[in-house]
């Protein structure tokens, strides 16, 4: 695969090696950097949020958070509330651009079978997140053991596609509303998975099958069963096949009478050390858990505060680090 070549050239340069101190360079305060990076011949665009104690907090744990498809670093950035936690408990978050025809408009991820242009233009978006990483490293003190990765939807796959094509790279992954539609299976190690998703989600289907057009458009995707996904990382894992469930809430029924449920699903305890969980809502549609969606409901359905996507993303993901 040409993310293994990526790779390699990285390891071949020292890029994935133990993180220096941090640099005065272009990361002189905390707050937001609007950064670009050219990877196999294209410019590619990012954003990164720097947490307020980012010096005296070093190394720093790296969150890379994909958008959805349509979207843009800058919409996830501002909806996902990933900033606040990051804050809190000292980490990066870095929100990469997808690709399209617009500028930075309109991007999507090439996450396998899905989406639009990235995909079909074959670009190599997981050679884009390891660079960043690596580039990134050479002027803030990285913690290389505890890259981590998250997104919605599109990005919610490409987070799986990182995952699976540079597992001994990436420490856990969380992705919400978006199942894997990358193949071959075959990481080279565990990886643990939390996965964030509504039965009732009208646009990423919790069953699988082949999701409503996209807006203005006859464009539809393929999706895939959200539990057979995981139960391939369950195996990977050396986990028990039956799931346990581990926690339960709800909200009030709201005006029209709705109310959200969720529960999480552990599979556990796994010979590898690696976890897997889910969290598997009613009610709610395909927006971001915790925060108004930017899409309107007839599109995306319900938004839900159930839980918070953005806590529950770090609070999964901060157990685990690569050796």
């Amino acid at each position: 695969m040409r993310a293994r070549g990526v790779l390699a050239t990285l390891l071949g340069l020292g890029l994935w090696a133990a993180a220096p101190a941090a640099a005065a360079g272009r990361f002189a305060a905390p707050g937001d950097y609007d950064l670009t990076l050219t990877v196999g011949g294209r410019v590619r665009t990012y954003l990164v949020h720097l947490p307020p104690l980012f010096r005296e907090r070093a190394p720093l744990p790296v969150l890379l958070a994909f958008h959805g498809g349509g979207g843009t670093a800058a919409g996830f950035k501002a909806y996902s509330g990933l900033d606040a936690v990051a804050d809190r408990e000292g980490f990066v978050v870095v929100y990469p651009d997808g690709s399209g025809r617009l500028g930075r408009r309109l991007l999507t991820w090439n996450a396998g079978e899905c989406c639009g242009f990235a995909r079909d233009a074959n670009v190599n978006d997981v050679g884009f997140a390891l660079a960043l990483v690596a580039a990134l490293g050479a002027d803030l003190p990285l913690d290389r053991r505890r890259v981590y990765a998250t997104g919605h939807s599109n990005g919610a796959m490409m987070a799986y596609r990182v995952a699976l094509e540079a597992a001994e790279r990436i420490a856990a992954i969380a992705p919400v509303a978006g199942m894997m539609v990358a193949d071959p299976f075959a990481p080279a190690a565990p990886v643990p998975v939390l996965h964030i998703h509504s039965v009732d989600d009208p646009r990423a289907l919790y069953a699988g099958g082949l999701g409503p057009p996209f807006p203005l458009t006859s464009v539809r995707v393929a999706h895939r069963p959200v539990e057979a996904g995981l139960a391939r990382w369950i195996a990977r894992a050396g986990c028990p096949a039956a799931g346990q469930v581990v926690e339960e809430r709800a909200t009030p029924p709201d005006a029209r009478g709705r109310r959200h449920t969720a529960t999480r699903w552990r599979w556990g305890p796994c010979a590898s050390g690696a976890g897997v969980e889910l969290w598997k809502l009613t009610g709610a549609g395909h927006g971001w858990p915790g925060g108004p969606s930017p899409l309107p409901e007839r599109l995306t359905g319900p938004d839900t505060t159930v839980i918070s996507a953005a806590e529950e993303v770090w609070r999964f993901v901060r157990r685990f680090r690569r050796p």
